[in-house]
């Protein structure tokens, strides 16, 4: 079913092996892209901070500080900073009221 094939890395442009194992270890997971970036380039994003979870690569790529939303407590009445663009359809809570919720201690 799976074939080894040859990649190329999308940030120093060198090719890299995608093997079946590998392959067969992404289907496991549910994932549908391949690889865009070889073992070394993935190394050095994981260690800048760049994966998937709170790196550049959940701003967009932008690398830059991530962009906070001014909203009012939903509790208090306070000034709240939220990462996302608030909708008005749920409640926002400030830093202190959100962690005296008792489902997030």
């Amino acid at each position: 079913m799976y074939q080894d094939e040859t990649l190329t890395c999308v940030d120093c442009g060198r090719t890299f092996p995608f093997t079946v194992s590998e392959q067969e270890f992404f289907a496991s997971k549910g994932f549908t892209n391949k690889p865009s970036r070889c073992s070394d380039c993935r190394a050095a994003r994981k260690a800048a901070g760049g994966g998937r979870s709170g790196g550049a690569a959940g701003r967009g790529g932008s690398g830059g500080p991530r962009e906070m939303f001014k909203a009012t407590c939903s509790q208090c009445g306070g000034v709240a900073e939220v990462p996302f663009q608030p909708r008005g359809d749920k409640p926002i809570y400030c830093r202190d009221c959100f962690s005296a919720r008792p489902s997030y201690r």
